[in-house]
């Protein structure tokens, strides 16, 4: 029997349902079955204009789901920007975001924010940017308390100045924080694709650490796409997961290989109390 770990997957509007504009990803998610979805950081800049603010919250509360995860800003991902955590002179931007994350977290019942940590930064030593990843890291953990979310940090692959790549890398990072500070949560995001890209023994991250894992993300490998398409043992280390006591959510953080409802035909066997709602007014979206 599948784990019922697949009924609690949220679908990463960032990726899924691309065939539509993103302010109506988080209507065709709900109108593919989904009661929860996750995104990346949803805007162009740390400090968006009010109205964008409001217009994004309205789009997921209109669909009807919830928004569990939302990453901080990150920087300029597409130019290959993967987080401004360690980097001290975003700091400003950093801390722009998380006073935005942590209102929309309030008003929609966000649990969790990612936090990437940021690539290396040619001509700061080493130490100084992790001592300033642990400063903001350290005043995001207090600070998403206010609303008990918790802060997720997580191994990356695929860009090699990224230097958290094990687990065991980004479980020392949540150790120091929780050294500085016993205020609030800060947690591993164990997403099985960049650990099994990196050649993490992903097995054991889960027997050994579930407890410190704030969050699943999935896509197989190689190649990111849904499970099914790749060689990874998805299946099974969903499974592993739920017998080893995790019971978080579960992150559908994948490019679709094809037409993202089409894609979903693996979920929906694993999941059978997910379906498209062919009654939905946004039914066509995903059609």
């Amino acid at each position: 029997m599948a784990s019922a770990l697949w009924a609690r997957s949220q679908a990463n509007i960032s990726l899924l349902f691309a065939e539509v504009p993103f302010e109506r990803r988080a209507a065709a998610a709900a109108t593919a079955g989904f009661e929860a979805i996750e995104c990346w950081w949803p805007f162009t800049v740390a400090s968006p204009p009010p109205a964008e603010v409001d217009a994004f919250v309205a789009s997921v509360a209109d669909a009807g789901v919830a928004l569990r995860g939302l990453n901080f800003f990150a920087g300029d991902m597409p130019g290959g920007d993967r987080g401004v955590v360690s980097n001290p002179s975003r700091r400003s931007e950093f801390d722009d975001s998380m006073a935005v994350a942590v209102d929309i977290g309030a008003r929609l019942g966000v649990t969790a924010f990612n936090a990437l940590y940021g690539n290396r930064v040619p001509g700061l030593s080493t130490d100084e940017q992790d001592e300033a990843a642990l400063d903001a890291l350290t005043a995001a953990t207090e600070q998403c308390d206010a609303i008990g979310a918790t802060v997720l940090v997580e191994p990356v692959s695929g860009v090699g100045a990224y230097p958290l790549k094990l687990a065991g890398d980004a479980l020392a990072v949540i150790t120091k924080v929780r050294e500085r500070t016993q205020v609030g949560r800060i947690a591993l995001l164990a997403d099985l694709y960049h650990l099994t890209v990196n050649g993490d023994d992903v097995r054991r991250v889960v027997t050994d650490h579930v407890d410190r894992i704030g969050h699943v993300q999935i896509a197989d490998a190689p190649g990111r796409h849904e499970p099914g398409t790749g060689a990874a043992d998805i299946i099974g280390l969903v499974d592993l997961l739920e017998q080893s006591g995790y019971t978080g959510g579960l992150g559908l953080e994948y490019v679709p290989s094809g037409d993202t409802v089409a894609g979903l035909a693996w979920l929906y066997q694993l999941a059978p109390g997910l379906q498209v709602n062919a009654d939905s007014p946004a039914a066509e979206m995903v059609r």
